[in-house]
């Protein structure tokens, strides 16, 4: 089989199911998925974020970033 190019796209996504009862958690959930956005990542249904990688290195530093986000903020 003939490849096409060298680069390996990517595609990251995000399923999080994060508490909204009290105000301190909807706060917390609103940073996370304004984090998600800010790094570029697109809302495809409630809660499942996804985002576009031209590599796996590329993929590599957005899923740190929201490993990083989430487990700082949420306890994750």
């Amino acid at each position: 089989m003939k490849r096409l190019s060298e680069y390996r796209i990517m595609w990251i996504l995000v399923f999080f199911d994060l508490p909204t009862e009290t105000k301190k958690e909807k706060k917390a959930y609103v940073q996370f998925r304004q984090t998600l956005q800010r790094d570029g990542f697109t809302m495809f249904q409630f809660s499942i974020y996804v985002r576009h990688c031209a590599s796996s290195e590329n993929a590599a530093v957005h899923i740190k970033r929201v490993k990083n986000g989430s487990s700082r903020k949420h306890g994750a």
